[in-house]
């Protein structure tokens, strides 16, 4: 049985880690690398940190960080951002992290996906997607932090971009950001079903029984949440207690 991951989710600005709802109503949490070594410490399998201003203000990714984080964990651990070009991926790389996400950059150029698969490997290639539910009844890709409308097509992006190179999709539900109802379980069931690369459940956890359901359901291969594990609604260990109790294949 494939074993499934349980991913804190951190939101860098200015240095700090900080969380909102629906990507608003932003309060600071925890400097990145304290938090990252006590998630590492907690029994997380993966940690991922999104630079969350950097793409709508044009910048690129803060690397002092990422450096940092680096020094303090023993985990794997996922950077996206600002990311553009094949160098920011080259810069992350060499500053500790295992993986490099993308999100607004790929929209604008798709052909960046085949190029840093090809020139990194797919595994350490992650598209971010940011989707919202439209008046059509199917979901469309944001960009620029959730900010900008596109045309895209969530389901289909998916999957075009797993056929660029693309070694796993984190799929974020705007709607259900900071929320607590739970994670938009047909989507990702459909993009689920669509791709044959991981997928990451982002968007919307509450409670114990949201990660299980979203893992029953949408067969997902990584579940991501960032408020509940950062005030200390849902500890890791007990996350991870539950899922196994429920016939979860996890990392204890």
């Amino acid at each position: 049985m494939l074993t499934r991951r349980i991913i804190p989710c951190l939101d860098v600005r200015n240095g700090r880690v900080v969380k909102g709802k629906q990507f608003t109503d932003i309060i600071d949490v925890d400097s990145p690398e304290a938090l990252g070594q006590f998630y590492s410490e907690c029994g997380a399998d993966e940690l991922v940190f999104y630079d969350i201003t950097a793409s709508n203000e044009e910048r690129k990714t803060s690397l002092e960080f990422v450096s940092k984080v680096a020094n303090n964990i023993n985990i794997p651990f996922c950077v996206g951002g600002g990311v553009s070009t094949l160098e920011d991926f080259t810069s992350i790389l060499r500053k500790g992290a295992d993986k490099v996400s993308i999100n607004s950059a790929a929209v604008k150029n798709p052909q960046l996906i085949r190029e840093a698969s090809l020139k990194f490997g797919a595994q350490c290639v992650v598209l971010s997607m940011d989707v919202k539910k439209n008046d059509e009844n199917s979901w469309s890709v944001y960009v620029k932090g959730g900010r900008e409308k596109t045309k895209l097509d969530a389901i289909k992006w998916a999957i075009k971009s797993v056929e660029l190179g693309a070694g796993e999709i984190v799929v974020n539900s705007i709607d259900e950001d900071g929320m607590k109802n739970g994670y938009d379980i047909e989507l990702l069931r459909q993009i689920s079903k669509s791709v044959n690369v991981p997928i990451i459940a982002s968007g919307g956890a509450g409670i114990c029984e949201h990660f299980y359901e979203v893992i029953d359901y949408a067969k997902v291969d990584g579940v991501l949440a960032a408020s509940v594990f950062h005030f200390g609604e849902i500890k890791i260990n007990n996350l991870k207690s539950y899922l196994k109790e429920k016939g979860v294949e996890i990392r204890i």
